[in-house]
């Protein structure tokens, strides 16, 4: 009896013991992120990311833009048109696929080098305020309510680095891709008649806009102007996976 009871302890350690080696570990298929740099900007970007395999994931991004930021956009100042330094606000998003070089491992969250696509969706609106003389030196105010309407796609290749069992951080290395600009603006006080002309030019020769050869085209009919140029991403953000 003795030895029989001792059999049946052995065999039913033995199978718990085999169960417990089967039981399969966690597979952590998802991740929270937060965009480090858009923050400086004051912009608020968290991303949900998906694996979908061993290599493949997808990645839904969205952000909203506070007017307040490190990047100051200084107003036009010209000799017949002074504005207001740019401020601007609104929100972006962005939706993307990704292809990692390695396998997840042990059921861990996709990692390493990856490579890429991405859209990008972005909205903004801004106060255009400042004085405008014309030719005869007369001065008059202006006001306008601007929006910026920008849609990117691209490619992208970046790292993913684990500093930990469910962190990571990921270095959006490079993503050049093509974008979409329409700017609309909607005046509240109605301008002299060679307002357009001076801000067609000004708008032009501003900074950022002289950097990638815009053509502004605004006039007292048509209070809007479409163009496209190339667009970059990068980027550093925290992740916690689960």
């Amino acid at each position: 009896m003795k030895k029989l009871t001792l059999l049946i302890s052995l065999f039913v350690h033995s199978w718990l013991s085999f169960g417990q080696d089967e039981t399969p570990s966690k597979v952590e298929k998802n991740q929270i992120n937060f965009y480090a740099t858009d923050a400086i900007n004051g912009l608020y970007t968290l991303s949900y990311e998906r694996a979908l395999g061993k290599h493949i994931s997808v990645n839904l991004g969205f952000g909203y833009k506070t007017e307040e930021g490190l990047i100051v956009l200084s107003g036009i100042d010209t000799d017949q048109l002074k504005t207001n330094n740019l401020t601007y606000s609104g929100y972006k998003i962005v939706p993307e696929f990704r292809y990692y070089l390695n396998e997840s491992l042990n059921g861990a969250m996709l990692s390493g080098f990856y490579f890429g696509a991405y859209l990008k969706y972005s909205d903004f609106k801004s106060d255009l305020i400042g004085t405008f003389i014309n030719s005869e030196g007369e001065s008059f105010d202006i006001a306008y309510k601007g929006d910026i309407a920008i849609t990117s796609v691209g490619l992208m290749v970046g790292y993913k680095l684990p500093i930990g069992k469910h962190f990571f951080v990921d270095f959006l290395i490079a993503g050049p891709g093509s974008g979409s600009y329409k700017f609309k603006l909607d005046n509240t006080i109605p301008p002299p008649d060679e307002f357009y002309e001076v801000l067609n030019q000004a708008l032009e020769n501003y900074s950022i806009f002289d950097l990638i050869n815009a053509d502004f085209e605004f006039n007292d009919r048509n209070l809007r102007s479409n163009f496209s140029v190339l667009s970059f991403r990068y980027g550093i953000s925290i992740g916690y996976s689960f």
